[in-house]
């Protein structure tokens, strides 16, 4: 304690004080005075560095807290019920240890995602790597036949174009997670949307003589961005023409009310399991009803694209009868 400039200094103080007080009370009043007001100094100058060790004693069991602390050990809790400054100190210690335990528990968390994130995507694109490379050393025999090799070359097309779609999708979701995308706050009519967003899923539809009928408020609208509300619509209608077999029917029907737009996707296929419906909306995350072509990113995609956009998902399904998405986009964020 003594080390500390402060306390020398003050020390100095005190002492010139005493001194002084006792050679005036000397001169002007009595020796007994004198020696009276030097016992009341001394007694004073005492309590002061009392006081000030304890200060000091409490000020050191805060830093080895905080040394404990930023060893990484949260669970401290240096709070007390008295009243003063070290007390509202310790308070404050003790919320920022706290919120330092809840941060790194998110990035513990975060960490274990990106983990199994690079671990996902690494099997995602192992698959048709490994693929392409049988493909291209059969391509490289001279004796393969026109049909087989033109065959192969159209596989590796596929394949290539998956992983594209692949890549792009998870550049995209990375964007998002980000937060470096600004979605753009238009006023767009639903109609316009769903137009734009079944027009790619037509020939897959007409191919399996799908049935599709939209219904809806023609003056229905939303605030928000046109293309990637687009992208999420024809991820979540790919999965209902996937899920929907033969001669299948699709319906979708929208209106607009005072609190959001509302827009229901429903199909009558072959649906989800009650065990994998809290799921679907995990990224990578493949249900038992899943193909053999699928990632599991196209509704993680979906999901992030409008619940950024002051929206929400809700997903319904009965196994063998039917899914039905709910999307609504809030007018006004409470």
């Amino acid at each position: 304690m003594f080390r500390n400039r402060e306390i020398r200094w003050l020390l100095v103080v005190l002492i010139t004080i005493s001194t002084l007080g006792t050679f005036l009370s000397a001169i002007f009043v009595s020796y007994t005075a004198a020696w009276f007001a030097l016992g009341v100094s001394l007694l004073l100058s005492a309590t002061a560095l009392v006081f000030t060790w304890w200060r000091y004693r409490e000020i050191e069991r805060l830093s080895g807290f905080l040394q404990q602390i930023s060893s990484g050990d949260f669970q401290l809790d240096v709070r007390d019920n008295r009243e003063g400054e070290l007390s509202l100190l310790k308070t404050q210690i003790y919320k920022v240890t706290k919120m330092l335990s809840e941060h790194g528990a998110l990035l513990t968390e975060d960490k274990g995602k990106l983990t199994n994130a690079i671990s996902d995507i690494s099997h995602q694109l192992k698959t048709p790597l490994t693929s392409m490379m049988v493909m291209a050393d059969l391509l490289r025999d001279s004796q393969l036949d026109d049909a087989k090799r033109s065959e192969f070359i159209r596989n590796l097309h596929t394949q290539l174009e998956r992983m594209d779609w692949l890549v792009a999708s998870l550049l995209k979701l990375s964007k998002i997670d980000a937060g470096t995308i600004h979605f753009k706050q238009d006023r767009i009519p639903v109609s316009m949307l769903i137009e734009k967003a079944v027009e790619p899923l037509l020939i897959p539809m007409d191919i399996k003589m799908q049935e599709l009928e939209i219904e809806g408020d023609q003056d229905a609208a939303f605030t928000g961005d046109l293309n990637w509300t687009t992208e999420a619509l024809i991820n979540i209608l790919k999965n209902c023409v996937e899920h929907t077999g033969e001669e299948g029917k699709l319906t979708i029907r929208y209106s607009e009310n005072a609190l959001y737009t509302d827009i229901r996707i429903e199909d009558n296929g072959s649906g989800i399991s009650r065990k994998d419906l809290p799921y679907i909306f995990k990224r990578f995350y493949k249900g038992e009803n899943a193909g053999d072509d699928s990632v599991g990113i196209g509704l993680a995609m979906a999901y992030s694209i409008i619940t950024s956009q002051s929206g929400d998902i809700e997903v319904a399904s009965t196994p063998n009868e039917g899914t039905r998405f709910h999307i609504k986009f809030y007018k006004q964020v409470i």
